[in-house]
């Protein structure tokens, strides 16, 4: 009997994985459709609720997207919607729909999936449900690079996101220097990241007290999370950042997978662990920091998504583009919820996501408590 190839090492490992709630004395055997390119070629497991609960999320995000579009002050039907993207609509409807709606809609979708993704390859990494960009303080980071750029440096657009992404990346980097030689272990990484998250916090409330009447208005609105007024500088900022690295975070999922195992399987299935940790970090800070750039930092929607979407995949490996559609379907949701709830007021939907959010945190906490005492 010839040997086993780490190709079919990987394949038999994931086919075996523990089952999600971590007994690892328990493996499952995931079902799902098995494609293979040729003799000896390139094969690729397809589980099929992933792909029913990724049609699921298209639909629902589509009838979201819908519902945003021709609902409002001023209502239109489907057919002068479709008929203004096309470029054949009366003037009025071009302008709402083009010019109002659509990129605060491409906006946010483009954040929502960002954010969302980012949180699940941090817990994936972290093997922490509470590894998010948020709760760990890469996002607060993002802000003070971006509120830096607003309040000191009085940039654009551009510098705005410059300063996101520099700050992101410096927090992550403080916060792997504090816990070097011991990992990405889960509970040390969030606890070092909440006091981390807890200074920065401070760094901007420093920051906009030392700007301007005007300009701590504006970032103190930047602070709260908003889609409101986002045109398409913006949506087309965000989206070129998705373009680019949700492919590279999707590509690299299969050896986040097999890095989940642990150390010394992934080794030996071939994986450079820590060059892949390092690039998966990278990806994971720079979805963030855009994402923060654009319409600031937005609560829980990194922390939540992904673990929606696990319960409803039920996978116990990451499933990034279900996680990507959730985090979309939640940031659109929310945001044409305080829309047409609260039509009085621009309520911003960081708001909408810190109230769900906070609830989940709660539960997550009480059940990771309960979990701890078994």
């Amino acid at each position: 009997m010839s040997p086993a190839r780490p190709a079919d090492a990987a394949e038999g490992a994931a086919l075996a994985e523990p089952s999600a709630t971590g007994d690892a004395k328990a493996p499952r055997v995931v079902s799902g459709l098995v494609v293979r390119a040729g003799r000896g070629g390139v094969s690729l497991r397809v589980p099929g609720r992933s792909v029913a609960v990724g049609v699921m999320l298209c639909a629902v995000l589509v009838t979201v997207m819908g519902v945003s579009l021709t609902t409002g002050d001023f209502e239109l039907s489907v057919t002068e919607v479709v008929r203004a993207l096309t470029g054949g609509g009366p003037p009025g409807a071009d302008f709402i729909v083009n010019t109002l709606r659509l990129p605060r809609l491409v906006t946010g979708v483009c954040v929502g999936a960002a954010l969302a993704v980012s949180g699940g390859i941090l817990q994936s990494l972290t093997g922490n449900a509470l590894g998010s960009p948020d709760v760990i303080g890469f996002t607060n980071g993002s802000a003070v690079g971006a509120l830096t750029v607003i309040t000191v440096l009085h940039g654009g657009m551009t510098q705005i996101a410059v300063g996101a992404l520099t700050g992101g990346l410096a927090t992550a980097a403080v916060v792997s220097l504090l816990i070097t030689g011991r990992g990405l272990q889960g509970f040390r990484l969030v606890v070092i990241g909440i006091g981390v998250s807890a200074f920065l916090l401070a760094v901007n409330s420093y920051l906009i007290t030392r700007a301007t009447f005007q300009e701590a208005l504006e970032a103190q609105a930047w602070l709260l999370g908003s889609l409101n007024n986002r045109g398409w500088t913006q949506a087309n900022a965000i989206a070129l950042a998705v373009a680019v690295l949700l492919p590279l975070a999707f590509a690299l999922s299969r050896r986040l997978s097999m890095v989940e195992m642990g150390d010394l399987t992934a080794t030996a299935l071939g994986v450079p662990v820590a060059r892949t940790r390092t690039l998966l970090l990278i990806v994971c800070v720079a979805l963030a920091a855009f994402a923060t750039a654009v319409a600031g930092p937005i609560w829980f929607v990194a922390l939540a998504a992904p673990q929606v979407a696990r319960r409803l995949t039920r996978s116990s490996t990451p499933a990034l583009v279900p996680t990507a559609l959730t985090g979309a379907v939640l940031l659109t949701a929310s945001d044409l919820a305080v829309q047409r709830l609260f039509t009085d007021a621009l309520l911003p939907v960081g708001a909408a996501t810190g109230t769900i959010g906070g609830l989940y945190l709660i539960w997550l906490l009480v059940s990771e408590s309960r979990k701890s005492r078994v």
